[in-house]
């Protein structure tokens, strides 16, 4: 008499289960998950993806992939313009804590660029009187070129001169 293998007596253990009817659904769903593994699946299982699950497939990649390009594309286009304008506005708060630092509000107009860092930025401080009263507003605007057009920051601010005017 000859030994059964451990696959062989599994297989034979299954038989009888399952003609008595004591088979459950989960050890059917088991004998074959082990038989898919083995290779030994039926032949329904091994069948690859049809022709018009393909083209499905194709058409909805045609669909979805321009438009998320282009939503991928405006988003880092509103990135680099939101850079941009912070970094200006940073530029502005720098130049006009330079002005108010070096008491340079005295005169009435001045400008210039932000070289040799940021050459590209340019800037222009304008001094005029608040109200008729001893402050004067310190407007300071930073411009720059993006695609063509102008984009610009104004910040100002108020500063006591604390002489009579």
């Amino acid at each position: 008499m000859t030994r059964a293998t451990p696959v062989s007596a599994a297989k034979e253990r299954l038989a009888r289960l399952s003609a008595a009817g004591l088979l459950t659904r989960r050890a059917r769903w088991v004998g074959r998950l082990t038989a898919r593994r083995r290779g030994h699946a039926p032949r329904h299982w091994r069948r690859g993806f049809t022709l018009v699950e393909i083209l499905a497939t194709l058409v909805l990649a045609a669909i979805i992939l321009p438009v998320a390009m282009s939503g991928i594309s405006l988003a880092l286009n509103v990135a680099d313009e939101s850079r941009s304008q912070t970094e200006a506005a940073s530029l502005a708060q720098t130049k006009m804590a330079e002005i108010v630092a070096c008491a340079l509000w005295n005169n009435t107009s001045q400008s210039g660029d932000f070289s040799p860092d940021r050459p590209d930025y340019r800037w222009s401080a304008l001094v005029h009187d608040w109200m008729g009263t001893r402050i004067r507003q310190l407007d300071v605007e930073v411009v720059w070129s993006r695609r063509g057009r102008d984009r610009h920051v104004v910040l100002s601010t108020l500063v006591y001169t604390g002489d009579s005017q």
